[in-house]
Order: C-alpha cells, then sequence, then structure tokens
C-alpha cells in the first residue's frame, strides 16, 4: 500500500542503530517526509536491514554511513553508503548469490544470506539493486522501489 518511505527506512535502522552506535559509526538519512510509495513494509524493511546491517558489520570504529533518498519519475532511488572495506571488483558479481561470502569475510557472523535476501525481495516488489564498491572506500547499494505499481514503466537494460 502507499506509505511514508521515512517511516520505512526509521524502522529498518532502529534494529542496527544499536550496534552501530557500539561501533561509534554515525548513520545520517535523507529523506523528504512527503516521499511516498507503494511498497509492503515489512520485507522492504528486511531487506533496507540486511544492506545496513552489512554496512555496519563492514564498517570500522567511527566510520559513516548515508541513507540518500531521490525520487524520480518512475522509480525511488535509495542509496546506502558506507565508509567500510568496500568490496574487490572480482567478487561485485557474485555478491547476491544465496551463501556467498567473501574470502575477507571470514570472521565475521553471517551466512551468506542476506544480501540474496534484499535482492530477491526487492525483485519481487518490482525493483532493483545495484552495488558499486571501491576496497578501502565504502560501498554504496542503490535500490530502486517503483513510485506506482505500473507495467508501463520502461524496462531496465543492463
Amino acid at each position: 500500500k502507499r506509505q511514508s518511505l521515512l517511516d520505512t527506512l526509521a524502522e529498518a535502522m532502529s534494529e542496527v542503530m544499536p550496534k552501530a552506535m557500539k561501533k561509534g559509526i554515525t548513520v545520517t538519512v535523507s529523506c523528504p517526509e512527503e516521499t511516498e510509495l507503494i511498497h509492503d513494509r515489512r520485507w522492504t524493511v528486511e531487506a533496507v536491514f540486511n544492506l545496513l546491517d552489512n554496512a555496519v558489520k563492514y564498517t570500522d570504529q567511527g566510520g559513516k554511513i548515508k541513507i540518500d533518498v531521490n525520487q524520480g519519475q518512475f522509480y525511488t532511488k535509495i542509496n546506502i553508503s558506507d565508509t567500510g572495506r568496500g568490496i574487490a571488483a572480482e567478487h561485485l558479481n557474485k555478491i547476491f548469490q544465496r551463501f556467498y561470502r567473501e574470502p575477507e569475510a571470514e570472521g565475521e557472523e553471517g551466512i551468506g544470506l542476506g544480501l540474496h535476501l534484499a535482492k530477491e525481495i526487492i525483485e519481487l516488489e518490482k525493483g532493483y539493486i545495484s552495488v558499486a564498491s571501491v576496497v578501502g572506500e565504502g560501498t554504496t547499494f542503490s535500490v530502486y522501489l517503483l513510485n506506482e505499481p505500473d507495467s508501463t514503466v520502461p524496462k531496465r537494460s543492463d
């Protein structure tokens, strides 16, 4: 149903904030209060939580996580950026696979389902997710959700 994206983001953030605060990570959000779109809050919270949880997990003490929302004509784009360790280019095409974990992720909690689940959820909502990363500088996951459930939206070209 049509609902506030800011409320959805706040719910996802509430679950990761204790870990972020423990590591001294600053989390900022830039989302216009009036941003509404049709989405399933429970599942969107789960997808965003998984992205934020990874951001906290792979960002060192005192790092930063930033959530930026921009509403376009067809999609609303949610960027989740961190100042974490980054993901090597050769691993980027594998990170959404079920149970995949980077060799560098050894020692961190998790079994390799979070990104896979996030991608599945977003795609079931007729959206998509992309990633850009630089080792040693950080990662940005971009989630695109439809503003309206309209089948006339131009298809994404990869």
